[in-house]
């Protein structure tokens, strides 16, 4: 008969004092002196916590708030995470402390609590040899929002336009923002995050173009530059330039002014790695597309990578000559598509820690749901608020959003609906909107269907009938309650105040 520690997990295979990682008086998971059969256990439990809270949690929410914490200490039957963001320890203590503690419980029954702590620069969970990341993708490369457990070599200084590097002077200045690190990644972008990693860290093109297309401020620029950065880092000796198609264009007018081709020629046609954004704008330049042609064939044959982005796809870029608008298409065209809440969320969570910006959670998820379009002009309704906070010295908050990006919150001339209500608060509680028509009575329902009517009556010129009729034909006694309710709770609990008010700004503004 089997022994009954067989079904056991590898922690708790070790009683406590023989696992240095849950003893009280060791701050670090892993020291030099561990022996590797107990570093392989920490990274088997782990590796498996983040496995069910990545199943139960969904990939989004996962790379936002679980990916990036690391394993530290156990305190008294509490277990310690780290965290190099004090946003997501406040907002995992506060939301996901409970399920981290039942899946680490399956791992180890001296656990009672979890705990995470914000460090600046939190120990790094020790990895077994050859071990591919949690967050792996198909194609090898981690597709997950930066965290802690990447370690990379330091960022070099943007290149000035007078560096004596020949790739310099072609190209243009990067920005030392715009790396891998600094690029959130979400289920719209994930694909060309992928393929731009896979160009940047192979030595010979896995596929010639790499074309990046998407609408303007959704980060194709971004993954331009932190490819650059990326092959600079690993191979200092290649030959890099970056620039806009304009600026090629500059530089071919030039050369012909001052009958100067030939070294227009061997400049370009000599580089590793030549990387042109907005391809579109030679659209309907024959004599730049002629030449675009020619050294785009020249660094083909010899094996050269190629890297372009554009706002729309090859196929559909106008006022291109067929015969490049063919070879656009030849090697990888990755979309960036349009992005959703929880990158948008993301992405100023991210940004707003950069830059040392407080913000109220609130008003970031309220900025996500509104500013919709691209995000540049989230990064700049962010740096507004900041600003006018810092000069007023005052905090901000949604009344302040308001008056601070009027012109960005514009109200749409649409009427509200009910079922635009409905839709916002199943939403905004996490629930499908079918819920609204349901017989169903438990308190997670029936709580969000409630303010659902309340909002209707407040925003709508329906009558309590009518709305009854759009909540599974209720009768109107149904929602006459359902409206007082709301109104006695906004009256007493101010966290219920503020998700209503939050509602009913989403709604209107």
């Amino acid at each position: 008969m089997a022994s009954s520690d067989q079904n056991k997990s590898p922690l708790q295979n070790h009683s406590p004092d023989m696992i240095p990682q849950l003893s009280d008086d060791v701050a670090s998971p892993v020291t030099d002196s561990t022996p590797q059969h107990i570093t392989d256990h920490i990274v088997a439990g782990w590796s498996r916590v983040q496995e069910r809270m990545r199943s139960d949690l969904g990939d989004n929410v996962w790379r936002n708030w679980i990916k990036g914490l690391d394993y530290g200490k156990m305190d008294n039957g509490v277990m310690i995470l780290y965290s190099s963001s004090s946003l997501v320890a406040s907002r995992v203590n506060s939301q996901y402390a409970d399920r981290l503690r039942m899946y680490w419980q399956a791992e180890s029954r001296e656990i009672r609590q979890i705990r995470v702590e914000h460090r600046q620069h939190a120990p790094v969970m020790p990895d077994k040899p050859n071990r591919k990341p949690l967050s792996s993708h198909p194609t090898g490369v981690d597709i997950g929002i930066s965290s802690s457990a990447h370690t990379h070599a330091p960022v070099p200084a943007a290149p000035t336009v007078g560096s004596t590097d020949s790739g310099d002077e072609l190209g243009g200045v990067l920005d030392p923002r715009m790396t891998f690190e600094n690029f959130i990644v979400g289920k719209p972008n994930e694909l060309a995050y992928a393929a731009a990693m896979r160009a940047a860290e192979s030595d010979a093109p896995s596929f010639n173009p790499l074309f990046l297309h998407g609408g303007v401020g959704l980060g194709k620029t971004h993954l331009m530059h932190a490819i650059a950065w990326q092959i600079r880092r690993r191979d200092p000796s290649r030959k890099v330039v970056y620039l806009s198609a304009e600026k090629f264009m500059y530089r071919f007018i030039r050369a012909l002014r001052y009958r100067d081709t030939m070294q227009f020629k061997e400049q370009f046609r000599s580089v590793d790695v030549l990387m042109v954004d907005d391809v579109q704008f030679i659209s309907g330049k024959e004599t730049t597309q002629e030449e675009f042609f020619h050294t785009f064939n020249a660094l083909i044959d010899q094996n050269r990578q190629i890297i372009l982005s554009a706002d729309k796809s090859p196929t559909n870029l106008g006022g291109m000559e067929e015969r490049l608008r063919s070879r656009l298409n030849w090697g990888m065209v990755a979309d960036i598509q349009p992005t959703t809440f929880e990158l948008r969320l993301g992405i100023l969570q991210s940004r707003a820690e950069q830059e040392n910006i407080e913000l109220p959670q609130k008003v970031m998820e309220y900025l996500a749901h509104k500013i919709t379009s691209n995000v540049r002009e989230l990064e700049g309704a962010l740096n507004r608020l900041s600003a006018y906070s810092s000069l007023f010295g005052v905090p901000v908050t949604i009344d302040t959003v308001h008056e601070v990006l009027s012109d960005l919150l514009r109200a749409s001339s649409v009427q509200i609906s009910i079922d635009a209500i409905q839709r916002e608060v199943a939403r905004y509680y996490n629930i499908r909107q079918t819920e609204m028509h349901s017989k169903r009575r438990a308190r997670n329902i029936v709580r969000p269907r409630q303010v659902a009517m309340y909002l209707a009556k407040n925003l709508t010129n329906c009558s309590y009938p009518q709305i009854g009729s759009q909540f599974g034909d209720r009768d109107h006694t149904t929602v006459m309650h359902a409206v007082r309710k709301v109104e006695d709770m906004i009256a007493e609990d101010k966290q219920f105040a503020d998700d209503v008010s939050m509602i009913r700004s989403l709604l209107t503004s």
